[in-house]
């Protein structure tokens, strides 16, 4: 049976060097999706009001060294960045005097992150039984300087039962000989490296991650690291291998919850210095079922755009499209590879591309200009 969810909707596909980003508000019924939640960067002003009111409503979803530090102000911001042509969320991090949420009694360690947690919304949290894809874009600067010990950009812990103090999955850099990105897996209250890649090509490169996980005790999971610019895939890891680990449910877990930022340690703080991660956006995707097929490129190229008469399409993957206007009007469908939009007013337009199975491959903004 569908469900019909309201949520904003993404405009971020791999066009060259940029990403093409709008977001928009509508009802949309799909057979794979059950719920997908996304917010975007979209501009200076009211980044916490707009990450909490994504995150959970009303409550406190951000975990930043603020009140430590007030001289500085927010910890999170919105900056322009002109290699993907929009914005993306600024999170800072100082080796002094940053800590961990303001708590005194904890000086080895500093975070800078976002949560869903007991309060979000319940399509924002995993639970047993449900599929999720969480998927997220970020830049890590040139010069990057991680800790021997840990430094995370992102997370899934379990909240409840006796092992919820240690993160089920973890995606954090290392300082080495490489420097090294690694995720990370505990079952329980040990850690093991399921893969790792040198931290090198990641630097100063926009990078897009898509995380699939089912929350079973013989679930799949999977990671994939792409890079924007080139499309070329930098990290890759399944759990379909015979003796990869299968649990990603805990005995006595509520719920499993993901955190994006920096989380690092203080231990030997002489390897770092002050930092700026920047995020785009954040998705979170609850689905029927997962396709545990790995799929390295399903862009959708559109040209020209802007245009005055028709968009053209270039997709091995594509099966069709839908088109909106700005306030999520629906005005057309098309499955070829030319849609003639002449007779549309000037103006901004969303398209939804849809693979096979009714799949969501990527949704763009084309702008109709009458000029030539």
């Amino acid at each position: 049976m569908n469900k019909i969810y309201s949520y904003p909707s993404l405009v971020l596909c791999t066009l060259n060097t940029k990403w093409v980003i709008a977001v928009i508000f509508f009802s949309f019924v799909n057979n794979q999706s059950w719920s997908q939640d996304v917010i975007v960067a979209n501009g200076p002003g009211n980044t916490y009001e707009e990450l909490t009111a994504f995150l959970a409503p009303g409550h406190d979803p951000i975990e930043v060294p603020d009140c430590n530090h007030a001289s500085f102000g927010n910890h999170i911001d919105e900056v322009y960045d002109t290699s993907i042509g929009g914005y993306a969320y600024r999170f800072f991090i100082h080796v002094t005097p940053d800590n961990d949420r303001c708590i005194d009694e904890i000086d080895d360690r500093q975070r800078n992150e976002i949560k869903t947690y007991h309060p979000s919304p319940s399509n924002l949290k995993g639970t047993q039984g449900e599929n999720v894809i969480y998927k997220w874009a970020f830049k890590l600067p040139a010069g990057f300087q991680s800790s021997p010990k840990f430094t995370h950009i992102h997370q899934l812990k379990s909240v409840g039962g006796d092992f919820q103090s240690m993160p089920m999955y973890t995606l954090t850099t290392r300082k080495g000989s490489p420097d090294k990105i690694e995720l990370r897996y505990a079952e329980t209250t040990s850690q093991i490296t399921l893969s790792e890649t040198p931290l090198s090509p990641f630097l100063n490169n926009w990078v897009e991650v898509t995380e699939k996980i089912n929350y079973s005790t013989s679930g799949f999971y999977s990671m994939s690291i792409v890079d924007v610019d080139t499309n070329n895939q930098l990290f890759y890891y399944d759990n379909s291998g015979l003796d990869e680990p299968k649990t990603n449910w805990r005995p006595g877990a509520d719920f499993v919850r993901p955190k994006w930022g920096i989380y690092r340690s203080l231990v030997y703080s002489e390897d770092l210095r002050n930092e700026e991660v920047l995020f785009s956006y954040f998705s979170i995707d609850e689905v029927n079922s997962l396709n545990t097929n790995y799929v390295k490129n399903k862009n959708v190229t559109i040209y020209p755009n802007p245009t005055d008469a028709t968009i053209y399409i270039n997709s091995q993957y594509y099966n069709y499209a839908e088109v909106y206007d700005m306030n999520g009007k629906f005005i057309l469908s098309s499955s070829n590879y030319e849609i003639n939009i002449s007779h549309f007013k000037e103006g901004f337009y969303i398209i939804k591309f849809f693979g096979n199975l009714d799949e969501l491959i990527c949704i763009k903004k084309v702008i109709k200009s009458n000029k030539k």
